[in-house]
């Protein structure tokens, strides 16, 4: 018998997911805006969702019907690097809005309250032991660490976000394929993916899906990267 939780992976099985988030400093926050911005994808033929925040997850629940992975982020000041669903009080919260996949932060530093990453995972994994769990990871030892703790999926999330991956090669194609080729679980490519190209070469690595966010929803990243390149043939 299929679970619920293998239908949901089959249905993000080699697709697009699409990152819909804009945080209180950008122009388009608002949890309105952002379930037209899930609308958009979702009629561009994205088969999935990335939303931050409970507010932004359950406006997007009214006018879509695809699977979410939900994230809170959230700076407590004794761990302001890990900020990607830091705690289980964010846990707790996406479980209540019924998310269908939970991302945190998978990386080797430790939590909010000195709390280590199996020690969290383990914590929540036992009391929500039905619940899809993905791990936001920024290398190839931290993705096999999430899949050996038992994460359902594996991510490249954090690949050059944290200070011992800073100024690597964007996107981590290297990274994407080694995971894939021995994590033992779905791979999930995200992070700095930003044309149809390099979405195309990381699904051919054979990860279960590929999560694009900046390049479709984020006007203010893209007008920066039009304008960057005006200026740069004006200063030749």
């Amino acid at each position: 018998m299929v679970t619920e939780n293998q239908q949901t992976i089959e249905k993000l099985r080699g697709g697009l997911v699409v990152s819909c988030q804009a945080l209180p400093d950008e122009p388009l926050h608002s949890s309105f805006i952002m379930g037209r911005m899930a609308y958009a994808a979702y009629q561009g033929g994205a088969i999935g969702i990335r939303a931050n925040t409970v507010a932004d997850i359950e406006e997007i629940r009214k006018v879509v019907d695809l699977p979410i992975i939900g994230i809170i982020k959230k700076v407590y000041p004794d761990q302001p690097e890990v900020y990607i669903t830091p705690t289980l009080v964010e846990i707790d919260e996406l479980v209540a809005a019924r998310v269908e996949i939970i991302a945190l932060d998978a990386t080797a530093r430790t939590h909010p309250g000195g709390v280590s990453l199996e020690e969290l995972f383990q914590t929540a994994r036992a009391k929500y032991p039905d619940q899809l769990f993905m791990a936001d990871c920024s290398n190839v030892e931290e993705g096999l660490a999430a899949a050996k703790m038992g994460f359902d999926l594996i991510g490249t999330t954090l690949a050059g976000y944290t200070s011992y991956t800073a100024g690597r090669e964007l996107p981590p194609f290297d990274m994407i394929d080694a995971l894939v080729q021995t994590c033992g679980k779905p791979v999930i490519a995200e992070g700095n993916i930003i044309t149809p190209e390099q979405f195309r070469q990381a699904m051919d690595l054979g990860v279960l899906t590929t999560v694009v966010g900046s390049a479709i929803t984020r006007p203010l990243e893209i007008t920066k990267r039009f304008v960057a390149a005006l200026n740069k043939d004006l200063a030749q």
